[in-house]
């Protein structure tokens, strides 16, 4: 057996950023929300020395099989329920070692939302030093495309053959709540304020949330190269809002939505998760208006709006 690949991933250390963060022929799904997503946080980065703990998920599969890996940066596979808990250990290390190390734990929605919440709460209470970022497509993508709590209401899984009957749960709300640094929402259709959180996030110390709606055409059912024309179309609609919250009080809305119906109707549309499950409009664009009110509630509370 050659052992030279193996040998020199134990020798890839944090502070050789000499590769992107997602290397070139990984076998992530074309279209994949998850792989941009990677993209921009490699532009962000830049020099800066990372490590990166990767619960299972899609991200994890991503890597290829040992000893190789498609990561450009050392990765530590966890457990679902374990990646913050393993991020604080790696966070402390890098503390005692006097090292400039950002710690990046990087989850899908099943990670995030579900199984991994109890290490997620425990870590944002502490406020260890981590950057926790959620792409979330809506779905346990890597086994088979099982309803989550991040799963929207009536879109259809492999466990909610007739659409998921509750709708999904607020998690950039909820790690708000927990009073942490910053947390955010991120727009893969708008990248000039993607970057600009990224580069917050990054030099922020404490626990930091970024979620990112992020598309899957596997579980979307929907064109590879429509992902990002979906997300305007969530954010246009009001269904995806982009905001910011400091300290878990100062909230900013980022962008302003024109609620377009023709954008809802797209948005849905175009995604054969919603066929079999037909979707009553007026009853969304009831719901996006009483989560906005909130949101505009909040930002006047924290004046940012007057």
């Amino acid at each position: 057996m050659n052992n030279e690949p193996l040998l020199q991933g134990l020798a890839h250390t944090a502070a050789d950023r000499s590769e992107p963060l997602l290397r070139a022929g990984n076998t992530n799904c074309g279209g994949c929300g998850m792989s941009m997503g990677l993209n921009f946080l490699s532009r962000a980065i830049a020099d800066q020395p990372v490590r990166m703990v990767i619960p299972a998920c899609c991200g994890i599969v991503t890597a290829g099989p040992f000893p190789m890996s498609a990561y450009g940066a050392p990765v530590i596979a966890a457990t679902f329920a374990s990646a913050a808990a393993v991020a604080s250990g790696l966070a402390h290390v890098s503390r005692l070692n006097e090292e400039d190390v950002r710690v990046i734990c990087w989850a899908g929605d099943g990670g995030t939302y579900d199984i991994g919440m109890a290490t997620i709460s425990a870590a944002a209470e502490r406020n260890e030093d981590i950057l926790f970022f959620c792409y979330d497509n809506e779905i346990y993508g890597n086994t088979g495309g099982q309803r989550s709590s991040a799963t929207p209401l009536g879109a259809v899984t492999t466990t909610t053959p007739a659409g998921k009957e509750v709708p999904k749960k607020d998690i950039v709300a909820i790690m708000a709540a927990h009073g942490i640094p910053y947390a955010a929402t991120l727009s893969l259709a708008h990248p000039a304020d993607l970057m600009r959180k990224l580069d917050i996030a990054l030099k922020t110390r404490g626990f930091r949330f970024l979620h990112m709606l992020s598309p899957c055409p596997t579980g979307w059912k929907s064109e590879p190269g429509e992902g990002v024309a979906l997300i305007r179309d969530a954010v246009q609609s009001g269904l995806y809002p982009i905001y910011e919250v400091r300290d878990g009080f100062d909230l900013r809305i980022n962008v302003e939505p024109d609620r377009s119906r023709a954008a809802l109707q797209r948005y849905f549309g175009a995604q054969g998760r919603f066929r079999r499950s037909p979707i009553d409009l007026d009853d969304v664009e009831t719901a996006i208006g009483r989560h906005w009110r909130r949101l505009r509630a909040l930002a006047m509370a924290s004046g940012a709006i007057d």
